[in-house]
This record gives C-alpha cells, sequence and structure tokens, in this order.
C-alpha cells in the first residue's frame, strides 16, 4: 500500500473578501507541482462564500464537477436551463462535456455558505453535458459508510462518467470500520470533514487528507467522533 498524507495547514489559500477557499491541489493562483491531482481527482476546494454573494456565470468543459454544502445553501443556474437551489444534505453533479457555463451563489442575506467543490475527470471526452441534484439524508446512516456518487445512473446518490464512488458517513467516538475498493487498480483519497481519525496507522484531525493506493481494502477508527468523505478514483487519470 501507498500513502500520500496531506496536512489541513498544508493546503493553497485564497481569500477574496466575499470568498475565502482551501484547495487540496493546484487551482487558480495556488500552485504546486507536486500537487497537481491525485489520480483522476483533480479538485478539492473547501469553500466560504459570504451572504449574497456567488460565482458570476464562467465556463467548463471536460470535466465531472461535483458540489457539497456543508453549510447554507447555494443557487446554481447553467447555459442548459437548470436553476436549483442545492442545501446542505445534498450533492449536485454537473458533467460539463462539450461545454456548459454556470453560475453559483449564495442566495441568502444572513448567513454564509460553505461548500466543497470537486473536479473528477471522466474517462471520456466530449459528452454531452448533463445536471443531476439528490438529497443524500437517506442513504447516510450514522456509524456507516454509504454511497453518496458512483458510476450507476441506478446508484444511490448521483453518478459521473467515471468509475469513481464517494461515500460519507458520520461516526461517534471509538467505532471502527472499513471500506472495500470498488474497483482493482483505484486509489482513495480520505478527507476528514469533522472530528478526528485513525487510517493506516496515521492519524487524521478536522481537514486533514490521506491519499492511498494499491490496496484492497482500509479499516479506520474514529477518536473523538468524525464526519469524513471517501473519494476512490483511478489512478490513472
Amino acid at each position: 500500500m501507498k500513502s500520500i498524507f496531506y496536512a489541513a495547514q498544508s493546503r493553497g489559500h485564497a481569500r477574496h473578501g466575499w470568498l475565502e477557499s482551501y484547495h487540496s491541489f493546484s487551482f487558480a493562483g495556488y500552485y504546486n507541482p507536486e500537487r497537481m491531482h491525485f489520480g483522476a481527482l483533480r479538485v478539492l476546494n473547501d469553500d466560504w462564500v459570504a451572504p449574497g454573494m456567488g460565482f458570476g456565470t464562467h465556463p467548463h468543459d471536460n470535466m465531472e464537477i461535483i458540489s457539497i454544502p456543508l453549510s447554507g445553501d447555494l443557487e446554481h443556474q447553467d447555459s442548459m436551463g437548470n436553476k436549483a437551489l442545492i442545501r446542505q444534505g445534498d450533492i449536485q453533479v454537473l458533467s460539463a462535456g462539450t461545454g456548459i457555463t454556470h453560475s453559483e451563489y449564495n442566495p441568502n442575506a444572513d448567513r454564509d455558505v460553505r461548500f466543497l467543490q470537486i473536479w473528477v475527470f471522466p474517462r471520456q471526452r466530449n459528452l454531452s453535458p448533463r445536471y443531476d441534484q439528490k438529497a443524500i439524508s437517506d442513504v447516510l446512516k450514522k456509524n456507516e459508510l454509504g454511497f453518496v456518487l458512483t458510476p450507476d445512473p441506478q446508484g444511490p446518490g448521483v453518478w459521473i462518467h467515471q468509475d469513481a464512488w464517494f461515500s460519507m458517513g458520520e461516526f461517534t467516538e471509538h467505532t471502527q470500520g472499513e471500506y472495500r475498493l470498488q474497483k482493482p487498480g483505484n486509489g482513495v483519497y480520505i478527507f476528514v470533514l469533522e472530528g478526528e481519525m485513525r487510517c493506516a496507522d496515521r492519524d487524521l484531525a478536522r481537514r486533514d487528507a490521506l491519499g492511498l493506493s494499491e490496496l484492497e481494502s482500509i479499516e479506520f477508527e474514529a477518536f473523538s467522533g468524525a464526519r469524513v468523505l471517501l473519494m476512490e478514483v483511478p489512478m490513472q487519470a
């Protein structure tokens, strides 16, 4: 098994007044040649957006873009005619394919929004753009990992054009768990949203991450209670 540890404080950081963002991988003004991607996982941004502010209309292509609100709401509008409100407890995917434009705003005047913006390389280029959004509360159970994203259009959560599986879980103190990879050769990127846990002989705190490859399964233990996002992706981008 190979492992790469990503300490929370080592991430890139950008502050733009209305936006504060932490970049796990090179993005915009943050460039680190040793942190370009983890396999097919290209971007993991931990974003804070002030009330009434947001990202104006901008283009994307040939990327699977996933948004997961951690608190607050996010309003989405795109060139395919979709307009939706994404809330905490939802997951959204935008397959940019041949090209789309979209905007993202915090529609609330009295509270901020915190969300994860995640980009995954698709397995095929120049596909037709598509949009999907689902509530994930039904697939999340205490002290268990639940799939919130898969490659299967009939699976739980949303789906993308890649052999990737995202799982989320919230674990109480001293709870142990195991994750078995869905496809041989994939790796898994473990991102601790809250709390503390131990995985692969490594103690992880809030917003720490661990990239693992060349493995079939991984065991972990929550210390003081933990909320975690596991992203299984192909290692060949």
